[in-house]
């Protein structure tokens, strides 16, 4: 069994609730409720819209999220669009990306 297995919800999928994983996990859907992960990676494709929290080690964004992002190092792709705080140790954000909240960094 190898530790980097990533999960994927493809586009078209529509998720209410609580997500918890451990690996890495790629959403393209469509999620209302919390992401949480320890250390595992998320990344937030380009057709994905998430309504909830996010947590977890790494954070790639590069769809829609409203809601608070709490993270170890988060990315905000040129697509990106957040609406809510963030509270990340390092924060990278490339020409384009929106992002409307507090935003504590360290």
């Amino acid at each position: 069994m190898t530790d980097n297995v990533t999960n994927f919800l493809a586009s078209g999928i529509e998720i209410k609730g609580t997500i918890r994983f451990q690996n890495d996990m790629h959403i393209d859907g469509k999620i209302e409720g919390e992401i949480i992960s320890d250390k595992g990676k998320v990344t937030i494709g380009e057709t994905a819209q998430i309504k909830g929290d996010i947590t977890a080690g790494d954070v790639r964004i590069y769809g829609n999220v409203e809601g608070k992002v709490t993270s170890d190092r988060c990315e905000l792709k040129q697509q990106a669009r957040v609406v809510g705080d963030m509270k990340t140790r390092s924060l990278a954000m490339e020409e384009g990306a929106h992002l409307l909240g507090r935003t504590e960094i360290g």
